[in-house]
């Protein structure tokens, strides 16, 4: 199951190297530090097992304050101009997203390089996809659970939240029993790969259901500016 739909052969093509840097000053570009630690955004089931809950701890990861208020508002600005003219859609072709509009983008101005480029220094210890998957959620819209084609992207995939906390839940797919509940906090980074990508289901709760720790988590419009590494060579 694919959530992206928008030049997938291109998406394929080409890769970036964790080399690639932008041209901003290292203050500009630099992690800030209080994202150096796992923030403890995670809620276990109760029939998740130490060992799964200590595989899932090392294999999704939340960053807090990834990102400043201000390169929100430079990433926001730049998106808006790829979003103005479209519609949200509530028929996704294979029913996993509803209330969605998405795009590829495999360039950015000089600013949101520079994000970008942290984004993928930080999060990823291989190349990533050239083209950054962005998918701009409804306030009444939400993604049902789905595991990603590993035909179309590899063992990471790493994304920052915009606009508003949501709350992800992950679902081991032979035992539904054992599950995790995320909270993805407004300008977040968030890192699931390996165990996490390939051994549980994800979803982004609609506001009925997105609770975190018994606490309501009331999502508005939610763009995520999401990178993957990229599939294995086809043998």
């Amino acid at each position: 199951m694919v959530l992206y739909l928008v030049n997938i052969r291109a998406v394929l093509k080409r890769a970036i190297p964790l080399s690639a840097t932008c041209s901003h000053s290292r203050s500009t570009c630099s992690t800030p530090a209080e994202t150096r630690g796992i923030s403890p955004n995670l809620e276990f089931s109760p029939d998740c097992d130490e060992a799964t809950r200590q595989m899932l701890e090392k294999d999704f990861q939340v960053y807090k304050d990834f990102i400043s208020a201000e390169e929100e508002n430079n990433l926001l600005e730049e998106l808006e101009v790829k979003f103005k003219r479209s519609r949200y859609q509530y028929d996704h072709w294979d029913d996993a997203i509803h209330g969605y509009r998405e795009t590829e983008k495999p360039t950015w101005n000089q600013v949101n390089d520079c994000v970008i480029n942290r984004l993928r220094a930080f999060a990823f210890s291989t190349t990533t996809m050239q083209h950054v998957h962005v998918l701009d959620l409804a306030e009444n819209g939400h993604i049902k659970p789905h595991l990603d084609s590993i035909k179309f992207c590899g063992p990471t995939i790493s994304g920052i939240s915009l606009l508003t906390a949501s709350v992800m839940r992950l679902i081991h797919i032979q035992r539904p029993q054992v599950l995790v509940t995320a909270l993805l906090p407004r300008r977040s980074l968030y890192i699931m790969k390996d165990f996490a990508r390939y051994e549980f289901n994800h979803e982004i709760l609609n506001n009925s259901e997105s609770f975190f720790r018994g606490e309501k988590v009331t999502k508005t419009r939610r763009i995520s500016v999401i990178c993957r590494s990229p599939p294995p060579p086809s043998s």
